[in-house]
């Protein structure tokens, strides 16, 4: 049987974790990507090749790195374990993983080895030519028992990012599996190769269609050869799951049956470090508490904003957040947020300058002066964010007849607005503790509030009043309709 995306539920991606930042390993081939960007203006005069002139570089951390990139962007917390060059391409890249906080414990120098450095030169978002000094050989015994003695398998969850340089031999590669599996740790694999026995058990592997076809020996032409070939290598090699990325054409998941998840991408500049992606995506979401077709479109939505940037690139939560509303595809449950995701979303609202604008209330039946309050709110500043009270909470502030629409009702309804942009239902009697998580720039209460303490009124920067239309409230609409209804009884 197969299911596409359309069959499947509108997806929150709210990412409700068991604790705030999981706790994510790579394995892999660690390298440097190098950028040189310039402008052609002219031919060589020694030879028929184009002059590029440069004007920027730069240097990232590739590979793993790349991996390691991805889920800092997304909140994790990364440990990495890889075997480098004692040279001084080697010597950056832990300059560079020390900056940004990564344990350095699990990385192995081995003298004799080049570490990865990949060049790139481009020219009008356009790679030129790409020039490789590396070694690909495996690494020594003594290298492979230093780096298995140093994982302590109490991670969340595992990625092996293999980009066939080396360091994943086939001994340490199972070994790793083995352990995970007996700690009971998820372990994603980015593969390489034809031959997967060295992933065997692995919980998850993630193929393109090139490398699916080679791996499975099926060539894949349509749904059924797709679904011969995902399975094949599912029970081949004993995989819990394998996702088979189809560029242009999306994902294809398999796990008791295949299901189909279509791109979402709408510019492609540059796919480099986009499989990368998928793979921090996918882990990220799954150690956070996703199933794993919630977490492909979630991956789906990430891989469409890196492919829009030229070179390796990453995707934080907030730009995932973006794309899939300049999509038009979301649903209103998407713009509800709990407690942890609104935090973790205004964290990239500020670091990009944004002004963030709060306001709360029940909301019990939304009318048109709830309608033009909330209007007036949201021109004040970039991003409205909106709490509400639970139904416990409303029943404490207004008597147990209240709240006429329950919580989920009331913050969907408000998430449809276009002038809200979050929602978030807070089971106290104030929304205090929201706001100390917000922090918003400006906080916005009703004209009846003006002469009163206004709670948050010591965090926001500033507070805001606006008055609400006379004869326009949840009460009057409630009395009215009791009213309509004694007329009728008589």
């Amino acid at each position: 049987m197969i299911s596409s995306a359309s069959t499947l539920q509108p997806s929150t991606f709210n990412l409700q974790p068991s604790h705030l930042s999981p706790n994510i390993l790579v394995v892999g081939d660690l390298m440097i990507d190098h950028y040189l960007f310039g402008k052609v203006e002219r031919i060589s005069p020694e030879a028929p090749v184009q002059v590029v002139e440069i004007e920027k570089e730069k240097m990232l951390l590739g590979g793993a790195g790349n991996v390691v990139n991805n889920l800092l962007a997304l909140g994790a917390k990364v440990s990495v374990a890889s075997v480098i060059g004692d040279d001084e391409n080697g010597n950056w890249i832990k300059e560079r993983l020390s900056s940004k906080n990564i344990d350095l414990s699990l990385l192995i120098c081995q003298s004799e080895r080049n570490t990865s450095k990949k060049t790139r030169i481009i020219s009008s978002n356009q790679q030129i030519i790409r020039f490789d000094k590396e070694s690909k050989d495996d690494i020594s015994k003594e290298s492979e028992e230093k780096l298995l003695s140093s994982i302590s398998y109490e991670y969340d969850l595992i990625l092996i990012s293999d980009y066939a340089k080396g360091v994943l031999t086939d001994s340490l590669t199972k070994k790793i599996i083995a352990f995970s599996n007996i700690k009971n740790i998820p372990i994603f694999v980015d593969p390489k190769g034809s031959d997967y026995s060295k992933y065997s058990g692995a919980t998850l592997i993630t193929p393109n269609k090139k490398e699916a076809e080679l791996a499975a020996g099926i060539k894949i032409i349509n749904d059924e050869s797709l679904k011969k070939a995902g399975f094949n290598l599912k029970e081949k090699y004993d995989f819990k799951s394998v996702i088979i990325t189809l560029s242009e054409n999306g994902m294809a998941i398999f796990e008791d049956e295949m299901s189909k998840i279509p791109t979402v991408a709408k510019e492609v500049y540059d796919v480099t470090g986009a499989g990368d992606t998928v793979l921090s995506a996918l882990g990220y979401a799954v150690a956070k508490g996703e199933d794993l077709k919630e977490a492909a479109k979630f991956a789906n939505y990430a891989a469409g904003v890196v492919v829009g940037k030229v070179g390796s690139a990453t995707a934080t939560i907030s730009e995932i957040e973006e794309y899939k509303k300049s999509l038009h595809q979301e649903s209103s449950d998407d713009f509800i947020k709990d407690f942890e995701s609104i935090k973790t979303l205004v964290d990239n609202m500020r670091q990009k300058g944004q002004s963030i604008v709060f306001t709360n209330g029940c909301f019990d039946i939304l009318h048109l002066g709830h309608v033009k309050y909330l209007e007036t709110a949201k021109k004040m500043g970039d991003i409205l964010i909106v709490g509400v009270n639970s139904d416990n909470s409303v029943k404490r502030l207004k008597g147990d007849k209240r709240p006429i629409n329950p919580q989920y009702d009331r913050a969907y309804l408000l998430a449809a607005l276009e002038c809200v942009d979050y929602v978030v239902i807070f089971d106290e009697d104030t929304p205090y503790e929201l706001i100390k998580i917000v922090q918003p720039d400006i906080l916005v209460k009703g004209g009846d509030y003006r002469y009163k303490n206004v709670v948050g009124s010591d965090i926001a920067k500033e507070v805001r009043f606006v008055d609400f239309i006379e004869g326009r409230s949840t009460t009057s609409i409630i009395k009215k309709i009791g009213n309509n209804n004694d007329t009728n009884d008589k």
